[in-house]
């Protein structure tokens, strides 16, 4: 019985290592070769579905709607908690995929791994939004960055109406999103430009966050890719590294920002990771990080919305404790 169970143990174990190099990311897995194997691999041993019932959902919110709005991607989804509930924090969640690919709506093997995450933090007593913002080449990262700015900004006067406190809102993202968290969250003048006050967000977390310091020789030494960062941030001016990075935002007058990765995760991820977190902890900012053993950069997706987990217990954590000033 024993040896069993170590034989069933073994086999989840490989199964977990296979999902890394199967696919360059979770979020691109929707047009790739591989993505029938890694996605059964993934779903079947570290997604769980979270229930919650349809009467607290609110899908395909238009969160613009000018004439330029993007018919598809200036779209997010509302997930609410019990409605007895009042004056709830909301925690907003941005997609991965390297800037150029992905959507709050992808699933993987029939499950939709994004929305899971809004319906698990719904589940749990707060408000969660998932949105969709335009993507590379079709607009720059500047335009990224004003999509979550705009989307913070609805979501802020749309969670009144439903019972949520409009000066509780906590922002997140992974992977590219995590940047585009981070790159928004941090810089007032984008808030202020989009109608958010940025004394209404009250905590960020970043998951497996890359590009924080674009000029980082030590990341490239360690395997990133320079040309794939001067294709997304190299817009023609002589300052693109500085413009497009998160370290220069830094200051003491940060809202709590948790910082989460996984310990089998690239080593030029971690070093980005680990970096912001030195630079926010030596600006005086209010900083943690937690690294998740044994987590890769996708596993970690498909384990946000379980309670067995670290990150998404830790998450929920974040907003208990965080006051916004």
């Amino acid at each position: 019985m024993r040896d069993g169970r170590r034989t069933r143990r073994s086999a989840r174990q490989s199964a977990r290592a296979a999902i890394a190099p199967l696919c360059t990311g979770l979020l691109l897995m929707a047009t790739s070769g591989c993505q029938s194997v890694a996605e059964r691999l993934g779903v079947a041993f570290l997604y769980e579905p979270a229930s919650l019932p349809e009467a607290q959902t609110r899908l395909d919110l238009a969160y613009r709607s000018d004439p330029a709005a993007h018919p598809e991607k200036h779209r997010l989804d509302l997930f609410l908690p019990d409605p007895a509930l009042r004056d709830w924090p909301t925690l907003i969640f941005v997609h991965g995929g390297g800037w150029t690919a992905g959507d709050r709506t992808i699933e993987a093997a029939g499950a939709s791994v994004i929305r899971n995450i809004g319906r698990f933090f719904a589940s749990r007593g707060v408000g969660a939004a998932v949105i969709s913002y335009r993507l590379m080449p079709e607009v720059g990262w500047r335009a990224q960055i004003e999509d979550v700015a705009a989307a913070m900004r609805f979501v802020r006067e749309a969670v009144p109406a439903e019972g949520g406190d409009p000066d509780a809102i906590f922002l997140s993202g992974h992977s590219a999103g995590a940047w585009l968290a981070a790159r928004t969250g941090f810089d007032p003048d984008v808030l202020e430009r989009a109608g958010f006050p940025p004394a209404s967000l009250c905590g960020l977390a970043l998951v497996s966050g890359a590009a924080y310091d674009l000029g980082d020789e030590e990341t490239y030494r360690v395997g990133a890719s320079r040309d794939y960062f001067v294709a997304r941030f190299d817009d023609g001016r002589p300052d693109w590294e500085r413009a497009g990075s998160v370290v220069p935002l830094l200051r003491d007058a940060l809202p709590p920002t948790l910082i989460l990765y996984g310990s089998m995760e690239s080593a030029q991820l971690q070093r980005q990771s680990e970096l912001l977190f030195d630079r926010m902890r030596a600006s005086g900012a209010p900083v943690e990080k937690l690294l998740l053993p044994r987590q890769t950069h996708q596993s970690i997706v498909l384990t946000l919305s379980r309670d067995d987990k670290q990150a998404g217990p830790a998450i929920l954590e974040l907003m208990q404790g965080a006051r916004c000033s």
